[in-house]
Order: structure tokens, then sequence, then C-alpha cells
């Protein structure tokens, strides 16, 4: 029988990445090293490195059009990334980030910009036949609309047997209150370093056992903190770590939280333990972190 589908839904745009040695000083002219176009967002980038892994996976979001939306789709076929009910929003801009990577200190800074382009929301959602997914995973954005969604997946599963649930997972990865309904929902939610960090935590273990009562029960909650790995909270109370994987000479950050999510999904979604899982996904964002883009990780 065919694999099912693992459906992302949140944010494709455009990344400008220009790298350098060192970050530049203000008022200074520094002479990049190098410069590419990719595609980005945090939901688009989970695609790709669900795809590089094997796993049938599509995406769901918003475009505007312009030859930025003309690459990213291109992009998006090139990796074998199903379009899923893209909503197409002719009067928008497409969003677009700027990265300045430093090679010497392995950092990246971004400058976004998304002035017009509103997220698919839950009516747009409906169009979505549930029944060719095993996994859906939100990109934590219009946090309301998002619950709306998450709560047809529920009403969906209530009738289903066990064997064709689907399986839910939420990031929170900005620290705005207005996510923070997301911790509610989900049988997995990732929650970001930063997010941590403004509860007031000072680790993951911190963050996973301080958050473990925002989400439902049953859920298990997910927190990466960059070089000191991850830690999770499952179903049964049980803490599990796991050590990062930092490659020999760190090359590219960027989009390193949003692999980890994907491999992590892929094993939990094959019936992988949460220890397996979570292993998992610091050895592929570690890996990443040693190559530019993502077609080296596996």
């Amino acid at each position: 029988m065919e694999e099912k589908r693992i459906l992302c839904v949140g944010l494709v745009c455009l990344d400008i990445i220009s790298v350098v040695d060192v970050f530049p000083a203000e008022d200074t002219d520094t002479r990049c090293l190098s410069q590419r176009w990719q595609r980005g967002g945090n939901a688009s980038n989970s695609c790709t490195v669900l795809s590089l892994l094997g796993a049938p996976c599509a995406f769901m979001g918003s475009l505007a059009p312009g030859h930025a939306a003309d690459f990213v789709l291109a992009d998006l076929r090139r990796y074998a990334v199903e379009l899923t009910h893209v909503v197409s929003h002719p009067e928008s801009s497409f969003p677009t980030s700027i990265v300045i990577s430093s090679v010497s200190r392995g950092t990246r800074t971004i400058l976004h910009t998304n002035r017009n382009l509103p997220d698919v929301t839950a009516q747009d959602f409906e169009q979505v036949d549930l029944t060719q997914y095993k996994w859906i995973h939100w990109e934590g954005r219009n946090a309301a609309e998002q619950v709306k969604m998450i709560q047809r997946v529920e009403v969906h599963n209530r009738a289903c047997p066990a064997h064709q649930r689907v399986s839910t997972s939420v990031e929170v990865e900005k620290s705005r209150e207005e996510l923070y309904q997301l911790f509610g929902y989900g049988d997995v939610v990732f929650v970001s370093k930063d997010v941590a960090k403004d509860f007031g935590f000072q680790s993951a273990a911190e963050a996973v056992r301080g958050l473990h009562t925002r989400v439902r029960p049953g859920a298990t909650v997910i927190c990466a903190w960059a070089e000191a790995g991850a830690d999770a909270l499952g179903p049964d109370g049980e803490l599990v770590h796991s050590d990062a994987f930092p490659p020999e000479t760190i090359l590219d950050t960027l989009g390193a939280g949003d692999t980890f999510n994907a491999a992590v999904i892929l094993a939990l979604s094959r019936g992988q333990r949460l220890q397996e899982a979570l292993t998992f996904g610091c050895e592929v964002a570690g890996r990443k972190c040693g190559v530019h883009g993502y077609d080296s990780i596996v």
C-alpha cells in the first residue's frame, strides 16, 4: 500500500542569501563571498527535508504572483513536493527574506518582509481531503484560524478507526502571545528556544517540563536548544534528551530548526520511539549545518 503523505501548512518565501566572512559593521562596504536565491519559509523548508528523507509530502500556503513565486513553485516541484490547495492572492506581494550568513561565526541574520500576503484560513483548509494524509504539521502563524483547522482534524479522527487517524503537530517558534493558544492543540508541540526563554526557562529540559502543563493530555512537547541538543516530554512523563551532532565546520544554520522538525515528524510518523525520533532529528539537523542548503543532508 502506498504510504500516505505528510502535509505542512505555513509559509513559503524567497530567501536571498548573502554569504560573508564576517558580519559587516555599520556604515561599511563589504564584499560577499557568494550570493544565492533559495526557497524558504518554515513549512516549505520542512517539506524539502521530508522529501529528501524519502517521505511523500505536500505543502499548503499562500502565494502572490511574480518571478519570486515562479522560482519557488519550480523549486517545490524539483523536490517532488505536492502543492495542496495553494491559495493565490494576485493583489499581494510575495514575501522575501534577506539573509546575511557569516562563515567565520556560523551565524545568520534574517530581515523578513511580508507586507500584505494573507495566510491560509480555516475555510481554505476545508478543501483538504484529510484521508490523503497521515500527519499534518502547522507552522504557527494565524493561530486562531489554525486552531479551527486542527479542530476539524480532531472531528475527523473521532469518526475514524485508530489506524486511519491523522496525527498533528504544531510549531510555536515566535514569541508572540497570539501563538501560545496553539500549545493546547496537536499530538506534538515543537517549542523554540526563543519562546522557551520568553517563558523564563533556561534550558530545553526546563522548557518541556514547564510547558507540559499547557499541552493537551497525551501530547508530546519538544524543544531544541541549538548546540545543547534537544529534550522532549511524552505522555508517560519521562524526560527524553538527545545531544547535538555538530559538523566539523558549521557552514549554514539557516533552516536547521525546520530540518529538525521534519526529521522528528518523519521518525514518529513511521512508528519510532520518541528517543529515536529526537536523536534522528538532532543528527539530520547537524548534517544540515555542515552544508549549504539541503541537498547533502542524506
